[in-house]
């Protein structure tokens, strides 16, 4: 089994799919796609329908986490279940498409993820949005979700090999040119808790559309990119 992570693919499927071969990546049932946010195929929408039903009939199993464009509603109608030691929702009747819960951690092949998604959505602040049709208060942790992610920190000794969020702690919010937003400085600012008190080998995180290595590379943002963790 491989494990392979990228970032934000919001629903485009023969991007996607250009992603995973621009990175010489050939996927086989055994193996496994980490997103980290933004996944966009769990839409009620025509075109991320169609979308889904070709991802689901791929060999390989994609595990997301949420990102801030997401149809919460309806990620959250599906019942959840126990994989690899955390919460999921299986989407649908698929047996490959699995959303990887807040606040949990995942023991893959020996393994740990600890996950956390979520951010705030700017850009509803800059184009039309409608809460409840294309942006959803969900998109940010609630007070549960905070509860258990400090619970699951605790319980595994703030130590894991990965760590995956959609967006960053705050101390990597400025070499991206950006500062704690009030929307979500919550988020962040619990996220630069984590990252002050864990210890992993790797932090990755999507939301920005870029691929760089951060914080003295303890933190990679994807988007194109796709690594090859094992």
């Amino acid at each position: 089994m491989a494990i392979y992570i990228t970032g934000d693919t919001h629903g485009y499927y023969p991007q996607l799919m250009d992603r995973l071969a621009g990175n010489n990546c050939n996927l086989t049932k055994d193996d496994i796609l980490l997103v980290t946010g933004d996944f966009g195929f769990v839409w009620s929408y025509a075109e991320n329908i169609a979308a889904f039903k070709k991802l689901a009939d791929e060999p390989f199993t994609v595990a997301f986490i949420d990102g801030n464009h997401e149809e919460f509603p309806l990620i959250n109608s599906f019942p959840v279940s126990e994989w690899n030691g955390g919460n999921v929702h299986r989407i649908g009747t698929s047996e490959n498409i699995i959303h990887l819960m807040r606040g949990q951690c995942f023991n893959i092949e020996g393994i740990s993820f600890f996950t956390m998604g979520g951010a705030y959505s700017t850009d509803k602040d800059t184009r039309p949005r409608t809460e409840g049709v294309d942006w959803f208060p969900e998109e940010l942790p609630n007070n549960d979700e905070y509860r258990t992610a400090s619970a699951t920190l605790e319980q595994h000794n703030y130590t894991f090999d990965y760590i995956l969020t959609h967006t960053v702690p705050d101390a990597a919010l400025y070499p991206l040119g950006f500062g704690p937003d009030y929307h979500d400085a919550e988020l962040t600012g619990y996220l630069q808790w984590v990252y002050t008190h864990s210890e992993f080998k790797k932090w990755f995180a999507g939301h920005f559309h870029d691929d760089r290595e951060l914080l003295n590379g303890n933190l990679r943002i994807l988007y194109n990119d796709v690594i090859k963790l094992n």
